[in-house]
């Protein structure tokens, strides 16, 4: 297909959907996110799912129900002779339609704002502000779990130790698991096999955590903390819950005696944050140029999204990527030992020596030398820099953390403060996600 064919196919597709991108919400024309229901095929899931293979079913719009206004007029059904399945008018919602997961029924398939629209905006600020707010009460918080780690009310000591280790390792809270669902697990639902005690302090845990991604690390715990895991294991096979007096119900209950709207979710927020506001605000930017602070950036990044776990399968073009910059620096190794001794022998007023083709290389001044010289150097560094971070960061996925847990405004103040362009960090998508983080101040910290 020739380039001007393709265009007009893309042109008529976007005409076809033209009319599906956008919902007017307060008189204010707001872009839809993924409006499209997932075609029938085989359900793959992640790691090992146990409806793995099965059959997706066609959706119908007898199985959607939309949201609308009172009176709005209901969107025609694309099928002839069917129709929706319900249609509500329900604005205490930010749904605009949702069906079943026709692979596991108890779930539903949701139909939003797009990332960028005015609603998702002031939600995403809302999420940061309360991370914002737990600042105020994070020492109490740890006062409080701290004084109940040796409490004899084994509910008490439980959630003590389960929000101590939510907090310090950034743990997802969890939930229970039904047969039918990957058997992944978060800090309420860990198994006795999952946490073991080594040398004290020493706690080993080894677990599958959300869409089957392996969490393994040894922590070394408060030494109160270690004893009490001991305690919890007690009497129990592998299969065991380690916290069996609790639930994340339980748990989030308690959060909210603590701080109005606490969940464990709102912790990883904050420790992400945290952590990248006091990186960036201690390792700076440096003076050096914008590609060196981007790499200190992503560094900062880095540790953020080790806390948070945000792992990815290394890419199968890395070896080869790897392999391409090394051959570049190879080349400007080599192009640099023949400049420098070029301008050996141009400061003693010798010409050049022939190039590796048997050509005569062009007569130079000294000081045109040396400014190709810096060149070769300039771009050597470049290289070198590119090589150890894709090797740094083959197996840390960092987009994970910039969407979902890093208040933008830390990046944004940074990103001023340091004239890093902020389309170096952020990407198209992002920008539009974070417009209303855009005009803080470059003073801004966490």
């Amino acid at each position: 297909m020739v380039g001007q064919e393709k265009k007009e196919v893309k042109e008529e597709k976007l005409k076809l959907e033209e009319k599906y991108m956008w919902a007017i919400v307060d008189g204010v024309k707001e872009k839809v996110g993924n409006f499209r229901v997932e075609p029938p095929g085989l359900f793959r899931g992640r790691g090992e799912h146990p409806k793995m293979g099965k059959l997706k079913k066609r959706i119908y719009p007898r199985d959607i129900t939309i949201n609308i206004g009172k009176d709005a007029p209901i969107p025609e059904c694309p099928i002839p002779g069917q129709s929706w399945k319900e249609v509500r008018h329900d604005n205490t919602v930010t749904w605009l339609a949702y069906w079943n997961d026709p692979i596991n029924p108890k779930e539903f398939k949701y139909v939003f704002l797009a990332a960028s629209s005015t609603l998702k905006g002031q939600s995403d600020k809302e999420k940061y502000e309360k991370a914002r707010k737990l600042k105020d009460y994070i020492e109490g918080i740890r006062t409080t779990y701290t004084n109940n780690f040796g409490s004899k009310d084994m509910t008490r000591q439980q959630i003590a130790v389960a929000t101590y280790l939510i907090d310090r390792l950034a743990l997802r809270a969890g939930n229970e698991k039904d047969d039918d669902e990957a058997d992944t697990v978060g800090c309420c639902t860990l198994k006795v096999e999952n946490v073991k005690p080594l040398d004290p302090p020493i706690l080993e845990f080894d677990f599958l955590g959300k869409d089957s991604i392996k969490y393994y690390k040894q922590f070394e715990a408060d030494p109160a903390v270690y004893k009490a895991v001991k305690k919890f294991r007690e009497g129990k096979s592998g299969s065991d819950d380690l916290f069996d007096k609790l639930d994340t119900s339980k748990l989030n209950t308690h959060l909210k005696e603590l701080m109005p709207g606490l969940t464990a979710k709102v912790f990883r927020t904050f420790n992400a944050s945290v952590t990248l506001d006091d990186m960036l605000a201690k390792g700076g930017a440096g003076s050096g140029e914008v590609p060196e602070k981007i790499a200190n950036y992503q560094h900062a990044n880095k540790e953020v999204a080790i806390i948070c776990n945000h792992q990815r399968t290394v890419s199968k073009s890395h070896s080869a990527q790897m392999d391409r910059l090394q051959t570049r620096i190879d080349e400007a190794k080599a192009e640099l030992s023949e400049l420098e001794t070029d301008l050996a022998r141009a400061k003693k007023g010798k010409p050049p020596l022939k190039d590796s083709n048997g050509k005569q290389k062009r007569n130079l001044s000294p000081e045109a030398i040396e400014k190709k010289i810096q060149s070769a150097k300039t771009k050597i560094d470049k290289y070198e820099r590119d090589m150890r971070s894709k090797e740094d960061l083959k197996e840390i996925a960092l987009g994970t953390s910039k969407i979902n847990y890093l208040d933008p405004r830390i990046t944004v103040a940074w990103c001023k403060r340091n004239e890093v362009p902020i389309e170096k960090i952020f990407n198209k998508s992002l920008l539009a996600k974070f417009s209303w983080a855009m005009d803080c101040d470059p003073s801004f910290r966490f």
